[in-house]
């Protein structure tokens, strides 16, 4: 290996991610410092380990992720881009709280846009993604029976991500991962209280169906459907 093979090498290994509960492993690639920290900070605000409210402590996250304070303010300028973190004057930085009057609004947006966004994958997708598709149903066929609440989280997110993906059209998947994120986090608030996270995923199979077959009608109505069933399942248990 040549000294430039060998500094990439430890390049990437300074940039890879541990194993998290929002972020999908083998499709994440993090390019800086800055990005690492920001999924790492990303993930704990989501799932809930940095709580609504909580004091966001640079000096603790360099310290607890190993970086420095350039990349930590970096992410964390946009995770406040992002609604996930907010500057109060003269108090310092904490994570937003989360106001069930969002969940209508975060829905609105959503049932439109994902519809849209599956709309466009079926349409789309390259037959890589089409075998993809296939190859997620073939999971879920044989595992989600058996799969914990911590899997079944992680798939359903590999599907979303699968959709934007197929969309092409990065702006649009962009806007779609922001508004799929502010769901996720409602999702983990009330996720020992919900009974409907097996049926959410498996109601999958027919949204990877649609796009394996390239129905874009049956993609966007069976994906709005599901945006819909998500915000009235959280309205019932908050």
């Amino acid at each position: 290996m040549t000294d430039i093979q060998q500094g990439e090498a430890d390049a990437d290994s300074r940039y890879a991610l541990p194993p998290l509960l929002t972020v999908d492993p083998e499709r994440t690639d993090p390019t800086s410092l800055a990005e690492k920290a920001y999924y790492l900070i990303r993930d704990r605000i989501i799932s809930l380990r940095l709580p609504p409210g909580a004091t966001v402590d640079e000096r603790a996250l360099m310290v607890e992720l190993g970086l420095g304070r350039t990349p930590i303010r970096e992410a964390l300028r946009r995770l406040a881009d992002e609604k996930l973190v907010e500057v109060a004057p003269r108090r310092g930085m904490f994570v937003t709280h989360i106001d069930i009057r969002d969940l209508a609004s975060i829905a609105e947006v959503r049932v439109e846009i994902e519809g849209h966004g599956a709309r466009l994958a079926a349409k789309r997708a390259t037959q890589a993604e089409r075998d993809e598709a296939t190859r997620l149903l073939t999971w879920l066929d044989a595992r989600h029976a058996a799969a914990d609440q911590t899997e079944l989280m992680r798939f359903d997110q590999r599907i979303h991500r699968h959709v934007h993906r197929c969309s092409h059209n990065r702006y649009l998947a962009a806007t779609l991962e922001e508004y799929f994120v502010l769901s996720l986090r409602l999702w983990f608030l009330v996720l020992e209280r919900v009974t409907r996270l097996e049926q959410a995923v498996t109601e999958h199979r027919d949204l990877l169906a649609a796009i394996r077959d390239g129905d874009s009608d049956r993609a966007e109505a069976v994906l709005r459907d599901h945006v819909i069933g998500f915000e009235q399942e959280i309205r019932r248990v908050l």
